[in-house]
């Protein structure tokens, strides 16, 4: 039986003792039913991931000890996912997806026709860091707060490639150069990007228009084939 793989917000490292509150404590004692001597995976996005042993357990409180560690700091390529929320539960998706295949960082942005006018950014976080404690991950990636798209490309670093998923490129045309360094991958909304927002995007030195296929698709699912595309091309999955 897999070991329980838990997110802690705090260094770890040999011998650290390691202080679980209410709910994580509810999960492991309550839940799991794990009991003194039993032994955990932790990982704290900066340290690795480690064993670590019950050595408190109560209702609302337990300490854990760092035993070993496992697995070295394993860092995704330096990729952010840009995308305009949608349904709640879809927006959930995209987020835990986007952890689950290595994006550096999720960034939520509102684009003229986003439906979705505000997010709850620790929500999201949160399912980051549980689709991390699932696929093996040790690095969580960082959920920002809603931006405007105008506003993010204002300020755009000079050195990261922009992947800019296209509707209009339906019938095909686009494609990933050989390029290395820094990149992000946009996804429109269900509505689509506006001409203002095409035009814009078409214009940036550093975007690189793209096809995902002859059907357009729906915004969640071109997240999920986007960064297939990226990672088969140009990421860790080579």
């Amino acid at each position: 039986m897999a070991m329980v793989r838990l997110f802690v917000d705090q260094p770890l490292g040999q011998g650290q003792l390691v202080p679980v509150e209410r709910d994580q404590a509810h999960y492991l004692f309550g839940v799991m039913r794990l009991g003194l001597g039993a032994q955990i995976l932790l990982f704290d996005g900066v340290s690795g991931e480690w064993i670590a042993e019950v050595i408190e357990a109560g209702k609302r409180r337990g300490v854990l000890k760092c035993v070993e560690q496992t697995k070295p700091l394993q860092m995704p390529p330096d990729l952010w996912l840009m995308f305009a929320p949608i349904k709640k539960a879809r927006t959930d998706f995209i987020v835990e997806k986007a952890a689950e295949m290595g994006a550096a960082k999720i960034c939520p942005v509102q684009t003229d026709f986003t439906n979705s006018e505000r997010i709850r950014q620790d929500r999201l976080q949160a399912h980051a860091v549980e689709a991390a404690e699932q696929c093996g991950g040790t690095y969580v990636p960082p959920v920002t707060e809603l931006q405007k798209l105008g506003k993010v490309l204002e300020t755009w670093p000079a050195d990261r490639h922009l992947m800019f998923c296209d509707e209009a490129l339906v019938d095909g045309g686009g494609s990933l150069p050989d390029i290395t360094g820094p990149w992000a991958i946009l996804i429109g909304p269900e509505g689509g990007f506006s001409d203002a927002e095409r035009t814009r995007l078409r214009s940036l030195e550093m975007a690189h228009p793209v096809s995902l296929g002859p059907r357009i698709l729906r915004a969640d699912t071109a997240a999920v084939a986007a960064m297939t595309l990226w990672q088969e091309k140009l990421g860790d999955w080579r």
